[in-house]
């Protein structure tokens, strides 16, 4: 199909426009005078494009956030100069720690006045370096007829190798600029050869393995049958961690846990990790000359971070793993079922100790059906469930990654479900990091998104007040909080808010919530919870490690 004659057309409309011509119909976004001419222009665009209006400009950004993570497609928010797209940056910074492909559009004072300090409403010193520090392409729009083509060029970038944010700004004059604009293609992904001959050593070191061991991030959750295969092939057990969850059903026999990789590591003779930065494992559990780790990553820049792996990979996950499958020996192997039985054993009494944890976790698993979406907020819950929540497939569990910025929650899990109105979406948050983005209950009401929040309410922000109890002689401050009745605080917004104090009326609750389709609350008073971090925090078990992270209860 043949790109539309060139046009006139304003710079919103060339942007708009050619957002949709990359699959992009849905923008998160809050209005304000410097974005005037881009909203206009989404406006006027039809009923194939729609806007997403917030409380707050930061939940602008986690909603494309959510719905990046749930789709694995690009999205776009939008925020005014200075405050709007400094509100944005904790978003922003998120997506690029976590690989999401979110484009930003950021507005800017009058073309003249850029960067000179004139007091401008909203300027902001060297706004596009700020934003470069954050995404991994950043540009100005400088005219309606390049509008087109950077859009494609910004969304070419956060797509291309590995997945990262990227900005646009715009000034207020250039939005509503007027010219003859000819839209841009949207560009193919440039294809990675395959070095055929790393392949082969690679293929080589996991094929003498006797015990091999499949470590999996972000990177992996596009390739989930490619490593199914491999990981069956090879009888390796497959460790996940947050983002890599549900590359390859939980409940898969060869599915192990973060902590159950921990043990398995000491004695594994050969590493394969898959997009993953493999921080954890190399920093703090430790490495030697015995181990040898293949890596496969689409960042040239990753896999030699801490130290040289024996074959590194570049490219898809997907085409390596085919590769790799090419390249190893046909036959079964022996069975390891009897040591990941003891294995299971031991984690699962070891679980036991998160009685009120993973009795809550079971209730919410037991009430959402085995497509939703579960987004974990940084909390309590949300710890344990990186280890013990089970996930049949990719895009299904939502973590906010190395970042763990509190609050992210209930604004992503708007976006996702946005973008993936065919499935139901539960986020779990704590009262501190709820209360980050409360507010936004008017926005589920506002555009009929039925997420329901399920919220942990320990009083405090439990996680340091725990730390200050253990590591500081219960000398307390800044952590205790004030927290509404928030069944009430829900009722105020017209939402749907349930109160439960015991797994069975959260099952409950959370059924007659997910039933109804309507944004929903349920509360969920709680004590003082045991800590899960002696699960999370190993030790090293073998050789060295660089920059490890320091301690924590």
């Amino acid at each position: 199909m043949s790109a539309p004659a060139p046009a006139v057309m304003t710079t919103g409309e060339a942007v708009v426009a050619s957002l949709r011509a990359h699959g992009i119909d849905t923008l998160y976004a809050l209005p304000g005078v410097h974005n005037d001419a881009l909203f206009d222009a989404a406006q006027r665009a039809g009923d194939g494009f729609r806007v997403l209006h917030p409380r707050h400009e930061q939940t602008s950004a986690y909603m494309a956030l959510g719905a990046a993570l749930a789709t694995g497609r690009p999205q776009a928010c939008a925020a005014v100069p200075g405050p709007g797209m400094l509100n944005t940056a904790a978003a922003l910074l998120t997506a690029y720690g976590m690989g999401a492909p979110v484009l930003a559009l950021a507005g800017q004072v009058p073309s003249f006045a850029i960067d000179r300090g004139f007091g401008h409403l909203h300027e902001l010193p060297d706004q596009l370096g700020l934003m470069r520090h954050m995404t991994k392409f950043a540009a100005r729009i400088r005219a309606p007829q390049e509008a087109s083509a950077l859009v494609a060029e910004a969304l070419a970038a956060a797509t291309a190798g590995r997945p990262r944010p990227v900005a646009l700004e715009c000034a207020i004059d250039t939005w509503a600029a007027r010219g003859t604009v000819a839209l841009a293609d949207p560009r193919p992904a440039p294809a990675v050869p395959i070095d055929a001959e790393a392949v082969r050593r690679a293929a080589a070191i996991l094929s003498r393995a006797e015990r091999p061991l499949i470590v999996v991030g972000a990177g992996a959750l596009e390739a989930g049958p490619e490593l199914l295969r491999l990981a069956e092939r090879l009888e390796a057990p497959v460790s996940s961690f947050r983002r890599g969850r549900g590359a390859i059903p939980t409940a898969h026999r060869l599915a192990v846990s973060f902590t159950e990789g921990h043990r398995l590591w000491r004695e594994a003779d050969a590493v394969l990790a898959v997009g993953t930065r493999l921080y954890w494992q190399q920093s703090n559990w430790g490495v030697d000359a015995g181990l040898p780790i293949v890596r496969i990553d689409a960042d040239p820049e990753e896999p030699a971070r801490f130290r040289a792996p024996a074959v590194a990979l570049l490219g898809d996950a997907a085409a390596l793993l085919r590769a790799l499958i090419a390249e190893l020996p046909a036959g079964a192997r022996p069975s390891r079922a009897q040591e990941l039985a003891a294995l299971r054993t031991w984690f699962e009494e070891r679980l036991a100790r998160l009685a009120p944890q993973m009795g809550f976790l079971r209730a919410i698993r037991a009430a959402l059906p085995d497509d939703g979406i579960f987004v974990e907020d940084v909390t309590q819950l949300g710890f344990v469930s990186r280890l013990a929540w089970p996930v049949g497939g990719p895009r299904l569990y939502l973590s906010p990654g190395y970042q763990d910025t509190l609050g992210w929650g209930y604004g992503a899990a708007l976006g996702a479900q946005a973008a993936r109105p065919d499935r139901p979406v539960v986020a779990v948050c704590g009262d501190g990091g709820f209360m980050y983005q409360a507010a936004e209950l008017a926005t589920a009401m506002r555009h009929n998104l039925p997420v329901v929040a399920v919220v942990f309410d320990d009083g405090a922000f439990g996680n340091v007040r725990r730390i200050q109890q253990e590591q500081f002689g219960n000398r307390l401050i800044a952590s205790d909080l004030a927290n509404p009745d928030f069944v009430r605080f829900a009722d105020s917004f017209g939402v749907r808010s349930w109160r439960a104090t015991t797994p069975e009326q959260l099952e409950a609750a959370l059924r007659a919530a997910l039933a109804a389709r309507a944004p929903g609350l349920v509360h969920v008073p709680v004590g003082a919870m045991p800590s899960p971090w002696d699960m999370i925090l190993l030790p090293r078990v073998r050789g060295t490690g660089e920059g490890a992270r320091p301690p924590l209860p």
